[in-house]
């Protein structure tokens, strides 16, 4: 029987939810996603995500892909986000659903991710942003902290930046290829682009340029973190809620 498969595109506020990824508490996006799938189809389709997310971690660009059997398929294609989002809760939207090739991975066919995070940079915290930015009352040094975010950018051994799952991790290198910071009034925002990201590896970039911000470590100790990979010799991991998964990168088809 032929399928149809469609890429999508999800936002999601995650601060009810235990990270993209299927829970046995029915707690993932992924779950949401799919129980919304299974009241439109009959075959109740899968989805593939692009990348994992930790617990109250947001998306604002995740891709996911799922197949449907051509014959259950029976509304103009056009039609298809509009009847997710029906089914879903309102903290989760499917952003656009388009048909894909038989042979599009969301996970494996991506070439590059961006991550934003954001940090309230102020005395008193808005409360609007309350659940969407970390707050961090004391005075940055930005010039300190994007002199340190340039150490972050190249191919390292990421293993000082990324919490233990247990076991031994065997590859930690990763290509860092965007490391910036941003100001906007009270609102720092922090741009992590590369080729992929270990677990909670922008949570502790973020947490560490913050302590930097504040005087903690000197911008030159990044290339003394990097090199003893050693997750205690670096600083902190910021909370979960200010990430945002911002986009999910391809190669252009032809």
């Amino acid at each position: 029987m032929s399928a149809l498969k469609f890429k999508l595109t999800i936002a999601f506020d995650g601060t009810a939810y235990q990270g993209w990824q299927s829970q046995r508490s029915g707690l993932g996006v992924q779950d949401q996603v799919e129980a919304a799938l299974a009241r439109l189809f009959a075959s109740a389709p899968r989805v593939q995500g692009s990348s994992r997310t930790d617990a109250g971690v947001h998306a604002f660009g995740m891709v996911a892909h799922f197949e449907v059997p051509r014959t259950e398929f029976r509304m103009p294609a056009r039609h298809l986000a509009l009847a997710l989002n029906a089914c879903l809760p309102e903290d989760i939207r499917v952003r656009s659903a388009v048909r894909a090739p038989a042979s599009f991975h969301a996970r494996f066919d991506a070439t590059s991710k961006q991550y934003r995070y954001h940090v309230w940079n102020d005395a008193v915290m808005n409360p609007l942003s309350r659940t969407q930015a970390w707050h961090v009352p004391r005075a940055l040094d930005l010039e300190t902290m994007r002199q340190a975010a340039a150490y972050f950018v190249g191919r390292h051994d990421f293993r000082s930046f990324t919490a233990n799952r247990g076991g031994v991790l065997e590859d930690a290198v990763r290509t860092l290829t965007r490391c910036e910071i941003r100001r906007t009034g009270p609102r720092v925002t922090f741009f992590l682009e590369g080729e992929g990201f270990l677990y909670k590896m922008c949570r502790g970039i973020v947490g560490t340029l913050v302590q930097i911000g504040y005087g903690k470590f000197s911008p030159e100790e990044v290339k003394a973190m990097l090199a003893k990979l050693d997750r205690r010799v670096a600083g902190m991991n910021a909370p979960a809620h200010g990430l945002i998964l911002w986009k999910v990168f391809y190669e252009p088809r032809p």
